[in-house]
């Protein structure tokens, strides 16, 4: 049991060092992770200044068809949208 206890932790150190090598590997090429952005910054610009046109926040929203906390993440200061 031991034996197969070892050979069973290093092969899961292969495999945690593949999958870290295939991640850099796509980075390098360009791939980006994650969750696709809902609204451009071009969007998130616009959506900005219609907040500071007095535009309702749920009205912004249904223009650009997001939910309400999509357009307060907007609005936020150090808002990466």
């Amino acid at each position: 049991m031991t034996v197969f206890a070892g050979i069973a932790q290093f092969e899961r150190s292969l495999i945690l060092k593949r999958t870290d090598e295939g991640r850099k590997a796509a980075r390098a090429r360009g791939v980006a992770f994650g969750r696709p952005k809902k609204m451009r910054p071009d969007q998130a610009a616009l959506a900005r200044q219609l907040v500071l046109d007095g535009k309702s926040i749920s009205a912004i929203a249904r223009t650009f068809n997001v939910h309400p906390a999509t357009i307060y993440r907007c609005i936020e200061p150090n808002s990466s949208l």
